[in-house]
């Protein structure tokens, strides 16, 4: 059965995009099948962190009607499948969001995990992307505007009958001005918190390298916390305590 997860958030630079690379990796280490999908139509960045910006077909191509769904995945070098979009101006002609729920349930059976990138805020391509999933999870930032874009976004996915898995608070320093974990879940006020994701400079190298972290820098805290995310997500163990080398390496990797 194809679980169809959709990283969503109210608002823009909560880091969902590099979760969602970083994340579908970490699952496919698990030995998980696994398709990510760049449902941001209008600015996708998807395929820019993954190390490869072109392909010659796109979801574009599938939403317009000129191609099937499946004639647009693409395998990364990790075995992570991609369906990108297209990043031209031109793309967008001829595109309507509103058709990705049906072009997503052509992907039954493909995979075991769908994990749908949508794009940033409460606009259509974004309610598009959380109608065309089972169930989402919502990714935040520890302050104020964030996480109360976050609840709005809570009550849409209610609206439209898609659950919630949970909440991923992204970009942690645990400096004193954020929200705490516990005053984000309160202010949510139901959704279990399934990870905190420290801000880590790796992340940023990662982006300048075109290359994911959790392969970048596979034992750095940012790294460590989305593997941790992945097995929780397939019911697997995660390690609460590295080996003795990989506590020095995170050491050496701050």
């Amino acid at each position: 059965m194809t679980r169809i997860i959709t990283c969503t958030s109210g608002k823009g630079g909560a880091g969902k995009t590099t979760l969602v690379a970083n994340l579908g990796l970490a699952l496919r280490e698990l030995g998980r099948d696994v398709i990510v999908v760049d449902a941001n139509l209008t600015t996708p960045n998807l395929g820019l962190h993954l190390g490869v910006p072109l392909y010659p077909t796109t979801l574009h191509d599938v939403l317009k009607g000129t191609a099937d769904i499946k004639d647009a995945i693409y395998r990364h070098e990790s075995g992570l499948k991609v369906i990108p979009a297209g990043i031209s101006l031109r793309d967008l002609r001829g595109v309507d969001a509103h058709d990705l729920p049906e072009a997503v349930m052509d992907l039954l059976g493909s995979a075991e995990i769908v994990l749908i990138d949508s794009a940033a805020g409460l606009g259509k391509e974004a309610l598009s992307a959380i109608e065309a999933s089972d169930e989402i999870i919502i990714v935040t930032t520890p302050d104020l505007p964030s996480v109360t874009d976050a609840l709005k976004t809570m009550k849409l996915a209610e609206q439209v009958g898609t659950r919630v898995t949970g909440v991923v608070i992204n970009r942690v320093t645990k400096m004193r001005h954020e929200m705490t974990t516990q005053q984000v879940s309160n202010m949510l006020d139901g959704p279990e918190i399934l990870a905190e994701i420290p801000e880590d400079i790796n992340v940023h190298r990662a982006v300048a390298s075109r290359q994911p972290v959790v392969h970048h820098v596979p034992h750095s805290h940012a790294s460590r916390s989305i593997k941790g995310l992945a097995a929780t997500l397939v019911g697997e163990p995660s390690l609460t305590k590295d080996p003795w080398y990989k506590r020095f390496l995170s050491f050496m990797y701050r």
